[in-house]
């Protein structure tokens, strides 16, 4: 675990005042900057980022220390993509089909009723297909509306608690979209979430003295900025949501 490993200090390492007094052994906060391509789909979806904060705690420099990236956003909007849509309900039909074929045999050549089985199984099966987020590749006119921030970290400064994702009452946790039937292509198929990433000099005020980064470098994984491997988490509609000519929506 993070919390276990042990760096070691050189023998002429002076710490800095604040790393002796905040409850730090001595000798901990030695690293100048910590690198790490933790970011998950939809920069929380795969969770690592709770490991990284509890490496930051224990061994970053805390007024000179940096973080690569810097600051991550992550960013939602409603999204046109319709054949993925319907795509993901055939997948659940085809699934529960598989089940009933399976549920009939099993009763047929060995007597075994899966009955009570089936409404966990279907559950399952719904959860996976019609309500969890599906990777895509959109295009950029696929984007109905402009995208609205859900959440800015700083890698410096963020906690635990904010590395768990996106509740109400906090920073932008509250959006609403006007999507315009004059101006996109619709229905509404669903809505679509990605991330960008800063590499960047510190802006929190205990790092005033920190490097100051000359070339700063960005990192997107929007549908206007081209492949990648994290691509865009799409989380579909049940039922698309039509656009009518002269109807914001």
């Amino acid at each position: 675990a993070v919390e276990d490993i042990v760096l070691p200090a050189e023998d002429d390492f002076e710490a800095e005042e604040d790393d002796m007094t905040d409850g730090s052994a001595k000798g901990t906060r030695v690293v100048d900057i910590m690198i790490s391509e933790w970011m998950g789909y939809f920069l929380l979806r795969e969770s690592m980022l709770d490991s990284i904060i509890r490496a930051r705690d224990k061994f970053l420099k805390r007024r000179t220390g940096l973080m690569m990236p810097s600051h991550t956003t992550m960013y939602f909007a409603p999204v046109q993509d319709e054949e993925e849509r319907k795509h993901s309900s055939n997948d659940y039909n085809a699934s529960m089909s598989d089940w009933s074929e399976f549920a009939d045999t099993t009763k047929t050549v060995y007597g075994v009723n899966m009955s009570v089985l089936e409404r966990s199984f279907e559950r399952e099966q719904r959860e996976y297909y019609s309500l969890s987020s599906r990777w895509s590749e959109l295009e950029p006119a696929a984007v109905l509306s402009e995208p609205k921030i859900v959440k800015v970290l700083d890698m410096t400064t963020c906690t635990l608690e904010e590395s768990k994702g996106i509740f109400a009452g906090d920073p932008y946790s509250t959006f609403d979209f006007d999507v315009k039937g004059d101006e996109v292509v619709g229905p509404i198929s669903g809505f679509a979430g990605w991330f960008t990433a800063d590499f960047k000099s510190r802006t929190d005020e205990a790092g005033i003295g920190a490097p100051k980064l000359p070339s700063p470098a960005f990192l997107s994984t929007g549908p206007n900025d081209g492949y990648t491997h994290w691509g865009q988490q799409t989380f579909y509609l049940l039922s698309s949501i039509p656009l009518l000519k002269g109807e914001t929506t």
